[in-house]
């Protein structure tokens, strides 16, 4: 399998490199420790394509393959992880349930805006009572005439604040268990659409994460996404995207704590030579390297089944479970590497330690991923 980038992908790798290095990096500590989404950077990131990237060009996206969107969400995770998952929400559970899922008119109507940059999405489908149990949902949906009434709560809502459409999954017949969930495109503006509490968070502390409350909303039966009872199974087959997106975040945060740890050995004089040349550390290093490309295999390996048709749910729930194991792992050696002005908001390698330890459990926990690799060994 060959996994040589192309010139295309070398240059948007390279492009939002600078750009994260430039326009990311200089106040992404500020921004962590404020809780301050990064509305400058979002909307920068969305002017230059990369908010809807891999959807058509057709649909106001640059129609760019998986690879080039794992890259971009590496190169983000790897300055600040919140931009990271702002990014990842918006192209892979949102524009790419639109795009595989939506009409033609719910496409023209809203995953043009949200490819182009004009708008800002959110999924839909935790809930303060159900997480894993995602099918057994609270919300409910009321079918009246040309509409239908949405009644309910969602939390932890990645851009659950600034989001302009929202995919809102909710069941219409609780009899029916998970053949009774149907998934809607919500306006951010209709009546009885409410943000509720701000969560805080111990990592990814840039991005906002929301409850939104559903009071009495009506939704025309046009917003209807896919057909009545389909909910779920979109729910699930958008999750196998948006777990590339996640290992892409893990691999990221992974990548950066590496990069500093190196950094910071080399530059660490300790009983007259620098740490590097110390065992304990220098081996430390040598199995991040090990994990970081071994867990960019396994994502690049779900990326390219995705891009070829291939079934991809098996190897976007192996790369999401070893990415974050990685991501959490390197987080943690460098910590360590650095001693105690790692535990210091001097350094970001606290930051990444912080943050890495989210991709283990949303878009599905680890428990979860494992669930699904043994389901298919067991056919």
């Amino acid at each position: 399998m060959d996994f040589n980038l192309t010139e295309e992908q070398k240059q948007i790798r390279d492009e939002i490199r600078r750009f994260a290095e430039t326009e990311i990096a200089p106040d992404a500590a500020e921004r962590d420790a404020q809780e301050k989404f990064a509305e400058k950077q979002i909307k920068k990131l969305s002017e230059l394509g990369y908010m809807g990237m891999t959807v058509s060009s057709q649909y106001g996206g640059q129609s760019a393959d998986t690879i080039s969107y794992v890259l971009v969400v590496e190169e983000l995770s790897k300055v600040d992880a919140s931009i990271g998952v702002a990014l990842s929400v918006n192209n892979s559970l949102v524009c790419y349930g639109l795009e595989k899922f939506a009409n033609e008119a719910q496409k023209q109507k809203y995953l043009v805006p949200l490819a182009s940059g004009k708008a800002l999405g959110a999924y839909c489908l935790s809930e303060p009572g159900t997480g894993s149990d995602a099918g057994n949902m609270l919300t409910v949906a009321e079918k009246r005439g040309d509409h239908y009434i949405l009644n309910g709560a969602k939390n932890f809502i990645t851009n659950g604040i600034h989001a302009d459409y929202l995919i809102v999954f909710a069941t219409l017949d609780k009899s029916s268990g998970t053949k009774g969930v149907c998934a809607f495109i919500v306006e951010r503006n209709f009546p009885g659409v409410a943000v509720g509490k701000k969560e805080k968070k111990l990592g990814i502390r840039s991005s906002d994460t929301a409850m939104l409350n559903f009071d009495g909303v009506k939704v025309p039966a046009a917003n209807l996404l896919g057909q009545e009872g389909k909910g779920f199974q979109i729910a699930m087959t958008i999750l196998d995207v948006g777990r590339i997106g996640i290992a892409a975040q893990a691999l990221g945060i992974a990548g950066g704590a590496f990069e500093a740890a190196v950094k910071y050995a080399k530059e660490r004089q300790q009983f007259g030579q620098p740490l590097i040349n110390f065992q304990a550390i220098n081996f430390m290093l040598a199995d991040m390297a090990l994990e970081i490309d071994a867990a960019r295999l396994l994502i690049y390996q779900a990326a390219l089944a995705k891009d070829r048709g291939e079934k991809f749910s098996v190897p976007s729930a192996k790369a999401k479970l070893y990415a974050s194991r990685v991501a959490v792992d390197c987080g943690t050696k460098a910590v360590q590497i650095f001693g105690g002005a790692g535990y210091l908001k001097d350094y970001p390698v606290e930051r990444y330690m912080r943050d890495a330890r989210i991709t283990e459990i949303y878009e599905g926990t680890s428990e979860i991923q494992q669930l699904v690799i043994a389901r298919s060994l067991m056919g």
